[in-house]
């Protein structure tokens, strides 16, 4: 059908570049929260603050985040191939691929992450400063819990995100499903690879979505 002969596939090389794809995306999600959930979080308090100096950290932030987010990954991850040796020793591959992964979507969450905080109730946290509690409580006990609904969608977009970042790392040998998508659906011309890398992909996608709108409504207060 339409000149297709997908019987002629290596099932074992779509399985390694699937299972890469599955790890540079694990990894990267991991470490993105890690460093994007605190730095939205600053960037939530220094922007509400009244003092000068504060509000000028927040202002620096605001750029670094916004210059770092508004680079095209496949310009970021060329960009950063000396930071990456420097850090992980290789500039290819999963390993390779990972720390541009991190830096290009962790400012993205970060945003995502303000977002979310901005939208939680002032008079829940204005009820919790008058009770005397410290800025790190109403942060972890009444800020973060707050906003979970939120924090969870931004998570799900960042993750989806990630997914499309991780195929076009395929073009400088980052490996995975876009890689080899590249390699013979692009330069060899084989359709069947093509088709099948993107069907995977659009299906991982829909499995991350799905999971994350179930947590977002089972964290939504009804």
């Amino acid at each position: 059908m339409w000149g297709l002969d997908f019987s002629q596939l290596d099932w074992n090389e779509i399985s390694v570049a699937s299972l890469d794809t599955l790890k540079m995306l694990a990894a990267s999600s991991v470490f993105t929260f890690i460093l994007g959930l605190p730095l939205g979080v600053l960037l939530y308090q220094t922007s509400r603050s009244s003092n000068a100096w504060v509000r000028t950290v927040y202002s620096v932030l605001s750029v670094i985040v916004n210059i770092l987010r508004s680079v095209p990954f496949i310009i970021l991850i060329v960009a950063l191939i000396p930071f990456t040796i420097a850090i992980v020793g290789v500039s290819y591959g999963v390993l390779g691929t990972i720390p541009p992964l991190v830096i290009g979507a962790a400012p993205f969450f970060a945003r995502l992450v303000e977002t979310s905080l901005r939208e939680v109730d002032r008079g829940v946290l204005e009820a919790a400063q008058s009770m005397g509690a410290s800025t790190w409580q109403i942060i972890l006990k009444v800020l973060l819990p707050e906003a979970r609904p939120g924090l969870l969608a931004g998570a799900t977009i960042t993750v989806v995100t990630l997914v499309s970042y991780t195929a076009m790392s395929g073009m400088v040998g980052g490996g995975g499903l876009g890689d080899l998508a590249i390699r013979y659906g692009y330069y060899r011309y084989q359709k069947e690879v093509m088709i099948i890398s993107v069907l995977f992909m659009i299906i991982l996608v829909q499995l991350l979505q799905m999971a994350g709108d179930r947590l977002v409504k089972h964290f939504t207060r009804k």
